[in-house]
C-alpha cells in the first residue's frame, strides 16, 4: 500500500502519522507513506535522534520529498544511494528522502519527485541556521529531472512535489488566498505541460482538497494512492 500526506514539520504535525498508524495496525515496512515536503525531521544535529525516534517507531516506511523548511546542510551529509531506480538519502531503515528530479518504480508505478519551494517567512530566519538557499530548485535539479524523465518517455503515474505549478494557484482551494507566484511555480508549469501523468500531489499550502481531477493539495489528509 502507498499513501501520501502533506507537511509534518518534524514533531509539529507528526500526530497525524501516529493516529494513522494506530488505525492501520496491518501496515508493515513494505507499505509506504509519502510526505510531500517539509518533513522537518532532519533539522538539528544535536537533537537528531530525538527528532527521528517517533518516525522510526512507525510500522510503515516513510518517504519524503524535501520542502523549504529542511536543514539542507544536515540532509546532504547522508550518502546518496540508489533505491527503486532513483537517488535517495537513506536516513534510516524506514525513513528515505526522495531527491529532486528522480523517477522511482515503487510497487510497479512510476513516481516523479521534485522538492523545494520558497519560504515566505524567510525574513524571520537566518541563513545556515533555519533557512537555506538550496530550498529553491537549481539548474542542476532541472537537468537531472529532464535526464530521468527522458528515460521513461516523459510519462509517469504520479508526480510528488512540495509546491505546485502556477496554474494550480488560480483554482480552489488555493485561489482566494493571495498566494504569490515564485520561479519554482513557473518551473513546475513546464513539467505540467511536458510530462504525461495520472495524478499530482503536493503540500506546502497547509490546505486539503482537489484542485482538479488530476491535482491534489494535502496537509492533514492521508490518502491512498491507487495501484
Amino acid at each position: 500500500m502507498i499513501y501520501i500526506t502533506g507537511d509534518t514539520h518534524g514533531h509539529h504535525d507528526f500526530y497525524k502519522l501516529k493516529a494513522f498508524a494506530d488505525e492501520h495496525s496491518e501496515l508493515s515496512l513494505k507499505d509506504y507513506v509519502i510526505i510531500a515536503g517539509d518533513f522537518g525531521g532532519v533539522w538539528d544535529e544535536i537533537t537528531l535522534e530525538e527528532s527521528l525516534s517517533p518516525y522510526r517507531r512507525l510500522p510503515f516506511t516513510v518517504l519524503f520529498v524535501d520542502g523549504n523548511h529542511e536543514n539542507f546542510d544536515l540532509l546532504e551529509k547522508y550518502p546518496v544511494e540508489t533505491w527503486n531506480g532513483g537517488k535517495v538519502h537513506k536516513i534510516s531503515e524506514n525513513i528515505i528522502h526522495l531527491m529532486r528530479g528522480q523517477v522511482y518504480n515503487i510497487n510497479g508505478r512510476f513516481f516523479f519527485t521534485f522538492g523545494g519551494a520558497t519560504s515566505t517567512d524567510r525574513y524571520m530566519r537566518r541563513e545556515g541556521v533555519d533557512w537555506w538557499p538550496r530550498e529553491q530548485p537549481s539548474d542542476d535539479d532541472i537537468v537531472e529531472a529532464n535526464k530521468n524523465l527522458e528515460k521513461v518517455g516523459f510519462e509517469v503515474d504520479y508526480i510528488i512535489t512540495h509546491t505546485c505549478d502556477e496554474r494550480a494557484l488560480y483554482f480552489p482551494p488555493l485561489s482566494g488566498n493571495c498566494f504569490s507566484v515564485y520561479p519554482e511555480n513557473r518551473l513546475l508549469s513546464y513539467f505540467d505541460e511536458k510530462v504525461k501523468y495520472k495524478h499530482w500531489y503536493f503540500g506546502h499550502y497547509h490546505l486539503d482538497g482537489d484542485v482538479n481531477a488530476k491535482k491534489t493539495v494535502l496537509y492533514q489528509d492521508i490518502v491512498e494512492i491507487e495501484l
